[in-house]
């Protein structure tokens, strides 16, 4: 199947001219099912900057790279422990494009006391919603230009 993308939540309601308030949906998958995805886990463990740069790209819609959002990250780590105060941003980021639950509990929480799986869960999130994690923000776009087909103008035919 190919994969989808769906449009954050201020897209679609500034599409339809509703209401900006949605029901809330529930994440795809549980915040400790990090072993549903062995690669991204092991990933995860041994260099949490990987997955969050990969995150912070597709949230910020490619206006910030995965390089730069990792290297934001490590340095904050190394300079504060506690990489959360700035990965919890993304995840309140994420929830509002995507109108998911606040769950299990606050973003700030999830990510003090279980970052690995907040990141792992976030980045099954993105893949859930159709992000191929490998390509980052750009290479999904092209992707998603490449499958749709191009627009014909009415009254633009060659007369012969």
């Amino acid at each position: 199947t190919e994969p989808y993308f769906t449009t954050s939540h201020e897209d679609m309601s500034s599409q339809s001219g509703h209401s900006r308030h949605r029901d809330l949906v529930p994440w795809s998958t549980g915040l400790f099912d990090c072993c549903s995805d062995p690669k991204n886990c092991c990933i995860t463990l041994w260099c949490p900057c990987i997955t969050f740069g990969k995150i912070a790209e597709i949230v910020d819609k490619g206006s910030t790279s995965c390089g730069a959002s990792g290297a934001l990250y490590t340095l904050i780590a190394f300079v504060t422990a506690f990489p959360c105060i700035y990965s919890c941003v993304y995840r309140s980021k994420m929830r509002q494009q995507y109108s998911l639950e606040e769950s299990p509990c606050g973003d700030c929480l999830v990510h003090c006391f279980c970052e690995g799986c907040a990141l792992c869960q976030e980045y099954r999130e993105l893949k859930s919603h159709g992000f191929d994690m490998k390509l980052g923000w750009h290479g999904n776009m092209k992707e998603r230009e490449v499958g749709m087909s191009p627009v014909v103008e009415k009254g633009m035919r060659r007369d012969k």
